[in-house]
């Protein structure tokens, strides 16, 4: 069976551009989707639809996520869970090679701006899988190729997801560069050290190959320093791994991942790093 890309769809999936995004690198990376609408999520399904809830309302519900499976460009497959989020994505990753889990910023009006930031942070808490962030506009760069992964100096092990960055480079004919922003609350670590907790994590091929080209600049505001620099580089997908404890504390505006993955304009693919 083919790699399977997992998409959250909410109720207003047609206007939902993560499937598209989802669905143009299914095709390069020849993967199948899979539409996956969790019923009691408060991305996906937001309690001021609770009318969405009844017997005809799922029917509906099924019925339309159906019709959208049979317009993507490759193979595609729904799943209307009652489990929580974390447990229904868990579930497919026991039974599917699961590639990617994509989500995309809410359809309804009224909306938190910080509701898929919650929503994946909560999710990476629960299940280690590399999750695609799509915003709601920034993205006219398709297919992306230009891929910035941004480092804070310290060792990192991805376990396999590093086959990710290696199919999403691969299949797009991309390129990877590093970014690593120096604040006034870090040593600044060496480049050899830098790049050697990439190339650890065998992201890419051969970087003798193709060597690794890594940008140092300094910023207070970590994150502004990667939107920045990710700017100028004209990047079209930012990655960053996401240590567990960015996730477990209290302090849920102090991560710098979930800053990221609400401001950035370009989507962000996150890697959760094994403990």
């Amino acid at each position: 069976m083919s790699p399977c890309i997992v998409v959250l769809t909410d109720f207003f999936a047609v206007s939902n551009r993560a499937l598209s995004y989802a669905a143009g690198l299914a095709v390069p990376l020849k993967a199948h989707l899979l539409l996956l609408h969790a019923q009691h999520d408060s991305l996906l399904a937001p309690n001021e639809f609770a009318a969405y809830h009844t017997l005809a309302g799922e029917q509906k519900t099924f019925y339309a996520l159906e019709k959208l499976a049979s317009d993507q460009p490759v193979p595609a497959e729904v799943d209307i869970s009652d489990d929580p989020l974390s447990d229904a994505v868990r579930e497919i990753t026991r039974e599917r090679e699961l590639l990617l889990v994509v989500m995309g910023q809410p359809g309804f009006e009224g909306a938190p701006v910080e509701l898929v930031a919650r929503t994946a942070t909560g999710l990476l808490r629960r299940v280690a899988c590399p999750l695609l962030v799509v915003p709601a506009a920034g993205w006219d760069q398709f297919p992306p190729r230009r891929l910035l992964l941004a480092v804070d100096g310290e060792p990192f092990n991805v376990g396999a997801q590093h086959h990710t960055i290696y199919r999403l480079l691969q299949a797009l004919q991309g390129t990877l560069e590093i970014i690593h922003i120096t604040d006034d609350e870090h040593a600044r670590p060496t480049a050899s050290a830098l790049l050697e907790t990439v190339t650890q994590n065998d992201l890419v091929e051969d970087t003798l190959d193709a060597p690794l080209h890594l940008h140092e600049r300094y910023n207070p505001q970590v994150t502004a320093g990667i939107l920045a620099e990710a700017a100028r580089l004209e990047a079209d997908l930012l990655v960053v791994v996401a240590r567990h404890h960015s996730f477990v504390g209290s302090l849920f505006h102090h991560s710098i991942t979930a800053r990221l993955v609400q401001a950035s304009p370009i989507p962000v693919l996150v890697l959760p790093a094994e403990d």
